[in-house]
């Protein structure tokens, strides 16, 4: 069906060419699933590209062949490949909102596609549009044809781009990162859905993801791809249960378990070799910072060898990846007891939302939240999107100020509203952001935003402060010289490590972190959570964590809270309430999560009715 047979991408760069992709070899069969894994950098998203003939630009083919159903891809005349593209390949961008044109309407986009594939008449393709809709699970799909991308939700928007792309029943279908950064439930909607419709019209899949537990679940066959080149390949459930490479035994162990004995997660050192670099490495590319690296295997790039039927590995000390061990879970101690330092009590927050000039209604997005926050302590708050979870982050910050009840910290009401409440607050609360790209101010250095807190206060000269930035980065563990760098000189995770010295900057005794690991890598992931439980030895802050991935809470949480529309619906030691949920919603978000074990059968349950912030978007769009 697809067929790789050494296939090889450059990058136009520096005066020449860079290898990109390097000794590609795999074949798919139709109706099979094949995952590519790997961190940000190691050529998933190229391959998936390569396939689609959506390559940037400077990005070419430079070597071998790629078949498709027996015809050449690389070598196809441009008005064949358009033809190809939408109707028998069909590709699933990682941002939704990014593959939806904001000022076209759902239905508008949809006709437009079907129109391409010269669906019949326009009533035609309304129906067709609605049947497709219905058939992505999508309920009132023909009101859904009225409303533009931004009156939907992520999970929405990407049950749309399936169903467009399943339009056509193409032959081959490319997931590029369709979970990325969505709820759990979400998440196991989208995935099933896609294997619904795979097995359904028989469509081959290449599935990308940096998620392992869900590649080992529903991928068949699984690449793991490092700086370019496959260095692991073999049928999926195999490969995870038994990893050859020392790469693929690291990213194991850099993700947080759902299950067993607590264990500390395996950062990896520094980062993936670029560009500008895979020239000069003669070696193996993973040499650098492998944790059973030889001299050998800095001299020359190592065969692939075969460490079980179908099972290849590209490393010469394969033998030696199961004694990899994760390193031993950090002591924090135990939250310091007493009076507590925040204490919710019975926190509304009522939104109203206005549908013309004499209609209004009121939409309840916390209810009756009550729950308190010691110092050392760390909270998780977990939830769907829309379950009230960032509302509650920020009346802890005071960018909200509650309907109802009350709010104290460090044993002063700030519910007033009046500024010395706010000052209050923000001397001992703040928020660390989610997405560090658009919380960092693109056109200040480094020093400049971390200490910024300083800098509104008009504390300290610039010496003082570019003195208390240099010592935060060293702190977080970024180098001095870093202060004196612009954001787009950070990689990701470096720039959430900066969102996190400025929030550390004024030492408060409370963090809020709202899903500052969303969407990223498990090694970088690794380093951020190792470095909070590290802050949090040495400086005995709390932290209310937002997330909706649960192996993390249950790895860095001392207690959980869990939303459900706006209620806590259950709350507990981490532990007991991941062991033993009492709440129908707790037990439906744990079984959504992909098991540690890839034999395992993996069976989410659905959950009943929208989000509130579905409903809220359904009832007033």
């Amino acid at each position: 069906m697809l067929i790789a047979k050494d296939l090889a991408v450059s990058a136009a760069l520096l005066g020449g060419t860079v290898p990109v992709i390097q000794e590609l070899n795999f074949s798919l069969p139709a109706g099979k699933i094949l995952g590519l894994v790997g961190e940000s950098g190691a050529g998933k998203s190229m391959i998936g590209r390569t396939v689609a003939q959506l390559l940037p630009s400077g990005f070419a083919v430079s070597g071998g062949e790629l078949m498709f159903d027996g015809q050449d891809l690389v070598r196809m005349p441009a008005e064949s490949r358009r033809e190809l593209l939408g109707r028998e390949i069909a590709f699933v961008p990682q941002e939704p909102l990014s593959g939806l044109n904001p000022v076209l309407t759902i239905g508008q986009q949809i006709d437009e596609h079907l129109a391409r594939l010269r669906v019949g008449s326009r009533r035609q393709r309304r129906a067709r549009a609605i049947d497709m809709l219905a058939a992505v699970h999508l309920s009132r799909p023909a009101e859904l044809l009225a409303k533009y991308p931004h009156q939907l939700s992520g999970g929405m928007c990407q049950r749309v781009l399936i169903a467009m792309a399943f339009a056509s029943k193409p032959k081959l279908l490319i997931a590029d990162e369709p979970t990325t950064a969505l709820d759990v439930t979400i998440q196991a909607r989208i995935v099933q859905l896609i294997a619904e419709m795979q097995q359904n019209e028989g469509t081959s899949v290449v599935f990308i993801t940096h998620d392992l537990r869900l590649a080992a679940q529903i991928c068949d066959h699984i690449m793991v791809l490092y700086a370019g080149r496959p260095v692991e390949y073999g049928p999926a459930r195999e490969v995870f249960a038994r990893p050859a490479h020392p790469y693929t035994r690291c990213l194991q162990l850099s993700n947080p378990s759902m299950s067993g004995a607590g264990r500390g997660l395996y950062a990896l050192p520094e980062r993936m070799p670029g560009l500008s670099t895979l020239k000069g490495i003669n070696g193996c590319l993973f040499a650098p910072r492998c944790p059973v690296v030889m001299e050998a295997c800095t001299t020359a790039r190592p065969p692939y060898v075969e460490a079980d039927k179908g099972h290849l590995a590209a490393c010469l000390r394969s033998e030696t990846t199961p004694t990899i061990a994760a390193p031993a879970l950090v002591d924090v101690g135990a939250p310091m007891m007493g009076e507590p330092l925040l204490k919710a009590e019975g926190l509304t927050k009522i939104f109203r939302t206005s549908s013309g000039f004499f209609r209004h209604s009121d939409f309840a997005a916390v209810k009756d939240v009550s729950f308190t926050l010691h110092q050392n302590e760390f909270i998780g708050i977990v939830g769907e999107s829309g379950s009230g979870k960032s509302t509650v982050a920020r009346m802890m910050c005071g960018l909200e100020m509650p309907t109802a009840g009350a709010l104290t910290i460090a044993g002063r009401d700030v519910t007033d509203g009046s500024k010395a409440a706010q000052a209050h607050q923000r001397a001992h609360v703040q928020l660390a952001f989610q997405d560090p790209q658009s919380a960092l101010n693109p056109r200040r250095k480094v020093a400049s935003i971390v200490t910024q807190a300083m800098e509104a206060v008009g504390e300290g000269d610039w010496q003082e402060r570019l003195a208390r930035a240099e010592a935060l980065l060293s702190e977080i563990g970024l180098p001095p010289e870093a202060a004196t760098r612009f954001p787009s000189q950070l990689s990701g995770g470096q720039k959430q490590r900066v969102n996190i010295a400025r929030a550390l900057c004024v030492a408060p005794n409370i963090l809020v972190a709202d899903e500052i690991v969303s969407g990223l890598d498990v090694s970088v992931q690794a380093q951020l959570l190792n470095l909070l439980l590290r802050l949090r030895r040495e400086r005995h802050f709390s932290m209310l964590f937002i997330s909706h991935d649960l192996s993390v809470v249950r790895y860095l949480c001392d207690r959980v809270l869990v939303m459900y529309r706006g209620e806590v619906v259950e709350s507990g030691p981490t532990a007991e309430v991941f062991a033993d949920p009492q709440h129908a919603y707790t037990r439906t978000l744990l079984a959504a999560v992909p098991p540690d074990d890839p034999s395992a059968i993996w069976k989410p349950q659905p959950v009943e009715g929208e989000s509130t912030r579905q409903q809220a978007m359904a009832a007033n769009a």
